[in-house]
């Protein structure tokens, strides 16, 4: 049996408990929730909504996958606040965390199974929203879960294992994807099997003692659930300058999602054969997401320094998102994407854990984490708005050139940041433990 670790009493409080999971169990966790999450959204972005907008829309195909992915990211951008606010509050028996992983990553996966049974370019809006939605709750859960039980001298681990998962996880669903026959109905249908199997993984492995709320605290009303929405830059700049860093990098990241529009729309490849070599490139991305995420999250924890990866993965990032731009052939596109994998991994394998030493408060962990969620789901409301302008006025190396710029400015950002052991320096923005 794996030993429970004893919880600080800084997080007992918020636990309710003096014991967590076991540290080997809560890693096999988070890679269940975070897989599910992960195979839930990027593989109907990166490729089940394209094929699916295309046999729908036609020549409109793009404007269509546009708005859908644009409404699903301003559903997203609403909902996981709400959902770190809801978990934080949650008294249930069956955990503050797990009832959310739960009830949000199944009702995902059972929207998901019905995707394929769509026929206008208005249901796949509606259903996707509604999916973004129950996969915000239950990753603002999950990231909550992170917060409260991994252990500060693990965070780094923690964060490559995540940053990991995010490429992983999709790969798998990629791969089933790609041997299937191609109907949608029953592509559609193995990806919500994908993602409730690492729901219920999750919940297996994971403690979550029932979260005991305190006699004075305040009823959940709208005041209340407007302020899941805000953390004040003013009081917590550090968090601030947090946000707008992962804000920056992830938008340009976001730029995979036209991959498959790079491949049909430039270079006239045959819409049979973009699964495969979108599959083709998510594998390329494991390996460079393997070799940079678990090697820099390791050494973050051994050396005790986190920016100086995400600066690095940033700027990579950039390298990659130029060389796309400028790809005269499909050979330096898939070059370019490795780069820009090589890249994110570095940023992801750090980024989490720098995020959770920027949390002003252990009691509302989940709905602060939340609002910094917003700085990976805004992105991708963003993004699809813009892209149609910076396509108009000089296609695919002007979007992909403009995303490589934001990144630069996001890995410059991280600078404002206080690493581990320097947050009381007053050449960093200030940290403050208190609510705001």
């Amino acid at each position: 049996m794996i030993p429970e670790a004893v919880v600080p009493q800084t997080e007992a409080a918020s636990l309710g408990t003096v014991t967590r999971t076991g540290q080997p169990r809560l890693i096999g966790a988070l890679v269940g929730t975070n897989a599910a999450g992960y195979i839930a959204i990027a593989v109907p972005m990166n490729l089940l909504l394209v094929t699916h907008l295309s046999a729908i829309a036609g020549a409109g195909a793009t404007s269509a996958f546009s708005l859908v992915t644009g409404i699903g990211g301003l559903v997203g951008l609403l909902a996981n606040p709400l959902g770190g606010r809801v978990s934080d509050r949650t008294a249930a028996r069956f955990g503050r965390r797990r009832t959310w992983i739960l009830t949000g990553g199944l009702g995902a996966a059972i929207l998901l199974t019905i995707m394929g049974w769509t026929t206008e370019v208005w249901q796949v809006a509606l259903g996707w929203a509604l999916i973004t939605a129950l996969v915000m709750f239950q990753l603002a859960a999950s990231a909550a879960l992170a917060a409260d039980q991994v252990a500060p001298e693990r965070r780094g681990a923690a964060s490559g294992v995540v940053a990991f998962v995010a490429l992983a996880g999709p790969a798998l669903g990629f791969a089933v994807v790609s041997a299937l026959p191609a109907l949608p109905r029953l592509q559609w249908g193995v990806v919500g099997v994908l993602s409730a199997a690492g729901v219920v993984m999750a919940v297996l492995l994971v403690r979550d003692p029932r979260h005991r709320t305190p006699a004075d605290e305040p009823r959940l009303g709208p005041a209340i659930i407007l302020r899941s929405y805000w953390v004040s830059p003013r009081k917590h700049p550090a968090f601030g300058w947090a946000w707008a860093v992962r804000f920056l990098i992830t938008a340009a990241w976001a730029s995979n999602s036209y991959l498959a529009f790079v491949f049909t729309q430039r270079f006239a490849v045959l819409a049979d054969k973009v699964p495969g070599m979108i599959f083709l490139l998510t594998l390329i991305g494991i390996v460079c997401v393997a070799v940079t995420a678990w090697l820099t999250g390791w050494l973050s924890d051994k050396i005790r320094r986190q920016k100086p990866f995400v600066l690095v993965g940033g700027l990579v990032l950039a390298a990659g998102l130029v060389l796309v731009a400028v790809s005269p052939g499909i050979p330096v596109v898939f070059l370019g994407t490795a780069i820009m994998s090589l890249g994110y991994g570095t940023f992801l394998a750090t980024d989490f854990a720098l995020c959770l030493r920027m949390l002003p408060d252990p009691e509302s962990a989940g709905k602060d984490f939340a609002v910094l969620n917003i700085a990976s789901t805004l992105p991708v409301a963003v993004v699809p708005f813009v892209a149609p302008v910076l396509l108009a006025a000089g296609g695919f190396p002007a979007l992909f050139t403009c995303l490589a710029v934001l990144s630069v400015v996001g890995a410059v950002s991280v600078v404002r940041v206080p690493d581990i052991g320097q947050e009381g320096q007053p050449r960093f923005a200030a940290m403050r433990r208190d609510v705001g």
